[in-house]
C-alpha cells in the first residue's frame, strides 16, 4: 500500500488526468447511449406471475397494463350534458393514441360512476407492461387527459405507467445540497477550520459518484436496473465516500502536524487509514452483490449499480484523494497551524480531552452504562416485531401528483379495495371448469372484506376466465393480505376433481408475493452475512468473543433501522414531522439493502476502534488500559464520520418521496444508534466486563486462521506493535 501510495502522490498529474477523463470519458458515452431503466419485478413460479402469463396468453388484449383516468364533477354530476360531452371527447382523443388498445368510458354499460354520480373511472389498456411502454408516448396520455380539466371537471391519472413519469421519482437536488453542505460543516469543525481539508473528501466522493452514475446509465443497457436505483446509489454513496476520504484526510493531517512532509503524510495515511477504506469498501461491496443470493431479479440491478459506485468512491480515496493531497501539499492545514509548525515544530496531539475521560470513566464502572445502552437499543428495535413490508402504491405518493389525487377519488367515489383489486384467473377445458370457476367467483363475493366481485369475461379463445374482486380495505392494508390468503387457501378445493386451474393475480397480488418472497429469503441472506462479518473479524483480532459482540451488535443496529422506520411510517407516528400522507408498510427491498450497507459501514467503525484496542494489547496486555486507550484516540473521528453520515442520510428524508425517506431515517437511526450508542458506550463497557477473554483464542483455531494484518508491515514485528504516541486513527 505504501509504494502504491507515494506511485499516486507522485504521478498525481497523471492520476487526476486519468479521472478526468474517465469522467468526461463516462459522461459522454452514457450521454450517446441514452439510459434504458427497465423495472424487472418477475418472479418466475409465483402464483400472480402465472396469472399474468394466463392472461398474456389467452387476453392478448388484456395484458398490457391498465391506466386510470379518474374524472369528477366539479358542479353537478357526471351524467350532465356538458360534463359527458367533455368526457366522451376526451377519451376519444386517448383512444387514437399511440399504445393505447381500447378505452372503456364510465357511460358505457357496466362502466364504473359512484352513486353520487360525480366521480367516474375510465380505463385505458395499453399494448404492453408498463416498463415497456416509452415515457413520451405515457406523457401524451397525461397531457391529452388533462386537457378536459376545466372548471366543470377535475381530472386525474393513476397507474404503473403514469406513476412512472408523473410521480417525482428519486433524490432532489435541494436533499443532495443539504447533505453536502452538512458534511462541509462537519469536515469543517473536525479539520479545525480548514477550509481545504474540508472541500477534499467532498471533491472526491462527488467525482466518484459522478462517473459511478454515467456508467450505470450504460449498464441498463445489459441488465434491468430500476429507474430508482441511481438516486439510491447516491444517498449511501455520498455517506460512504465522504466517510472513507475523512479518514484519509484526517491521519494526512495528523501526520503533517507530526512533521512528516506532505508525501510521508500521505503515505502514511494511505498506508493505516487507507487499509481500513479498502476493507470497508470491499466489506460494503461484497454485502451488496451478496443480495444475488436472494435470487430476486429485481435487486440484481440494485446490487451491481450500488456497488459500482461505493467501489468507485473508494477507488477515488485511495487514488484522487492522495493525489489532490500532493498538489495541496501543507496547505490541507489551515495558516495558523502551518505558522505554529514552522514556529514550535512538530505538533502531536496527545490523546486527552473529552474522550480519554469518558473513556475513564467506563472503566471505572463499565456495567450500568452498558446495561442503559442495551436497553436503549432494544426499545428503539422493538417496534420491528411488528414490521409489515410491501411495495408502495399510489397511497404513498406525493398529495401534489396526479397519481394520488386519483387514488383518493376512486376510494371516495368506490371504497378503498377499488384502487387493487384482486384478478381471478381460471384456465378452463370445459363447461364443467366453467361452472365450477363462476362457483368460485360466488364464493369469493361472500367472503369477509370483499366489496364486489365483477362477472366473469370468457377469453376469445374460450380457454380462460377472468374476474376482478374488490376488497374492502387498500392495497397495502394486512386486512388485503389477508383476504388474498384466505382466497387461495379455498382454490385446491375449487380445483378438485376438475381439470381448472385457478391462479389469482393482479398488481396487489404480484406486490404480496414479492414481499413474501423477499421476507422469506432476507433470513438466510442475514444469515450469511453475519456469518462473513464474523470469520473477517475472526481472523483480524484472533479472538471469538470480539467477532460475536460485533455480530450482534451488527444485528442490533439493523434492528435499531427496522424499529424506527416502522415506528415512524406504518405506526405513522413520523406523519406530521415527517409530511407523508398515509402511514404505510416498509418498502420490501429496503431491509436488504439497508444490511448489507450498514453491515459495512459497521464493520468499519469496529476495526477502526477494536484494532487501536488490538495494537495496545499487543503491546502491553493490559485489557482494561488497551480499551480506554483505543477509545479515547479513536472517539473523535468515529463521531465526526457518523456525524457527517447521519446528516447526510437525514438530507434525504424529506424530500417527499416516502421511500426516500425510509431509507434515510433509517440509515441515520442505525449509524447514530451504532456509533453513538453502541461504540462510544456499549462495545468499550462489554469489553471491560469480560477483561482478558476478549483476546482469547484456542490455540488449535489460531494456528489453522491465516493471517491478516489490518497494521501495516513496519508496525508489526515479532507480533508486537510500537507504541503510538499521536491522536488519530493509529490502525487501518
Amino acid at each position: 500500500m505504501a509504494s502504491f501510495a507515494r506511485w499516486c502522490f507522485v504521478h498525481r498529474k497523471a492520476v487526476l488526468a486519468v479521472w478526468l477523463i474517465a469522467l468526461i470519458g463516462f459522461f459522454a458515452i452514457g450521454k450517446l447511449a441514452g439510459a434504458s431503466y427497465a423495472q424487472n419485478d418477475s418472479l418466475p413460479g409465483t402464483d400472480s406471475t402465472t396469472a399474468q402469463q394466463v392472461l398474456t396468453t389467452h387476453f392478448p388484449a388484456q395484458a398490457g397494463d391498465s391506466e386510470q383516468i379518474v374524472v369528477q364533477a366539479k358542479q353537478g354530476t357526471l351524467r350532465s350534458p356538458a360534463a359527458q360531452t367533455a368526457v366522451t371527447s376526451m377519451l376519444a382523443r386517448v383512444a387514437h393514441l399511440r399504445h393505447v388498445v381500447s378505452v372503456t368510458s364510465p357511460y358505457a354499460a357496466g362502466g364504473q360512476i359512484s352513486k353520487d354520480g360525480t366521480i367516474g373511472l375510465a380505463t385505458v389498456n395499453l399494448d404492453a407492461q408498463a416498463r415497456n411502454i416509452p415515457n413520451s408516448a405515457v406523457t401524451t396520455l397525461i397531457s391529452t387527459a388533462k386537457s378536459a380539466d376545466s372548471p366543470l371537471l377535475n381530472v386525474q391519472l393513476g397507474g404503473t405507467a403514469i406513476g412512472n413519469v408523473a410521480v417525482p421519482g428519486g433524490v432532489s437536488y435541494t436533499s443532495v445540497l443539504l447533505g453536502i453542505v452538512a458534511a462541509l460543516v462537519v469536515l469543517f469543525f473536525a479539520f479545525r477550520r480548514s477550509v481545504l481539508g474540508a472541500l477534499l473528501p467532498i471533491i472526491s466522493a462527488l467525482v466518484a459518484i459522478g462517473a459511478g452514475l454515467s456508467v450505470i446509465n450504460i449498464l441498463t443497457h445489459a441488465i434491468a436496473v430500476a429507474s430508482w436505483v441511481p438516486y439510491v446509489a447516491i444517498i449511501v454513496s455520498l455517506g460512504v465516500g465522504v466517510d472513507y476520504a475523512l479518514f484519509v484526510v484526517s491521519r494526512h493531517r495528523n501526520g503533517l502536524l507530526a512533521g512528516q512532509s506532505p508525501e510521508d503524510a500521505a503515505v502514511t495515511a494511505l498506508n493505516t487509514s487507507g487499509r481500513a477504506v479498502l476493507l470497508a469498501g470491499v466489506t460494503v461491496c461484497v454485502a451488496l452483490l451478496g443480495l444475488f443470493a436472494l435470487q430476486i431479479s429485481a435487486l440484481n440491478g440494485v446490487a451491481v449499480s450500488v456497488s459500482l459506485v461505493v467501489g468507485l468512491t473508494m477507488v477515488a480515496s485511495l487514488t484522487l484523494l492522495p493525489a489532490m493531497l500532493g498538489f495541496l501539499g501543507p496547505k490541507v492545514l489551515r495558516r495558523a497551524e502551518r505558522r505554529r509548525l514552522a514556529a514550535q515544530g512538530r505538533q502531536i496531539e496527545q490523546a486527552g480531552g473529552f474522550w480519554l475521560r469518558w473513556a475513564e470513566g467506563l472503566g471505572r464502572r463499565p456495567l450500568i452504562p452498558g446495561i442503559l445502552a442495551l436497553a436503549v437499543i432494544v426499545i428503539l428495535a422493538l417496534p420491528a416485531l411488528s414490521m409489515r413490508s410491501a411495495l408502495d402504491d399510489a397511497s404513498t405518493d406525493p398529495t401534489s401528483a396526479t397519481t394520488y389525487q386519483a387514488y383518493e377519488l376512486l376510494a371516495k367515489g368506490f371504497g378503498p379495495g377499488f384502487n387493487g383489486p384482486l384478478v381471478l384467473v381460471g384456465q378452463v377445458n370445459s363447461p364443467a371448469d366453467q361452472a365450477r370457476f363462476a362457483a368460485f367467483t360466488a364464493s369469493a363475493r361472500s367472503q369477509p372484506g370483499v366489496a364486489g366481485v365483477t362477472p366473469t369475461q370468457l377469453s376469445p379463445d374460450g380457454k380462460a376466465e377472468v374476474a376482478e374482486v374488490f376488497p374492502t380495505t387498500g392495497p397495502q392494508d394486512a386486512a388485503t393480505t389477508t383476504l388474498l390468503d384466505r382466497l387461495r387457501a379455498d382454490v385446491p378445493q375449487a380445483e378438485a376433481g376438475s381439470t381448472l386451474a385457478i391462479h389469482i393475480g393482479g398488481v396487489t397480488a404480484a406486490n404480496s408475493d414479492y414481499s413474501q418472497v423477499l421476507s422469506s429469503k432476507l433470513p438466510q441472506f442475514l444469515a450469511v452475512v453475519v456469518g462473513l462479518s464474523f470469520l473477517l473479524l475472526l481472523v483480524v483480532f484472533r479472538s471469538l468473543l470480539i467477532p460475536l459482540v460485533a455480530s450482534i451488535l451488527n444485528l442490533l443496529s439493523f434492528g435499531v433501522a427496522l424499529g424506527v422506520m416502522t415506528a415512524a411510517f406504518q405506526f405513522g407516528w413520523g406523519k406530521s414531522l415527517l409530511g407523508f400522507a398515509t402511514a404505510a408498510p416498509i418498502e420490501a427491498w429496503i431491509p436488504a439493502l439497508m444490511f448489507a450497507v450498514l453491515f459495512g459501514l459497521s464493520t468499519d467503525y469496529e476495526v477502526f476502534l477494536v484494532s487501536r484496542m488490538h495494537e495496545e494489547w499487543t503491546l502491553t496486555g493490559d485489557n482494561k488500559r488497551a480499551v480506554i486507550r483505543g477509545q479515547a484516540e479513536t472517539g473523535r473521528v468515529i463521531t465526526a464520520a457518523s456525524l457527517i453520515m447521519i446528516l447526510v442520510f437525514a438530507a434525504f428524508i424529506y424530500g417527499g418521496v416516502i421511500t426516500n425517506q425510509q431509507i434515510g431515517l433509517g440509515f441515520a437511526a442505525a449509524i447514530f444508534v451504532d456509533a453513538y450508542i453502541a461504540r462510544t458506550v456499549l462495545v468499550p463497557s462489554v469489553m471491560h466486563v469480560l477483561g482478558r477473554a476478549n483476546w482469547w483464542l484456542p490455540g488449535w483455531l489460531d494456528r489453522r486462521l491465516p493471517r491478516l494484518h489490518v497494521e501495516p508491515a513496519e508496525l508489526t514485528s515479532a507480533g508486537q506493535v510500537r507504541q503510538p504516541t499521536a491522536v488519530g486513527p493509529r490502525v487501518r
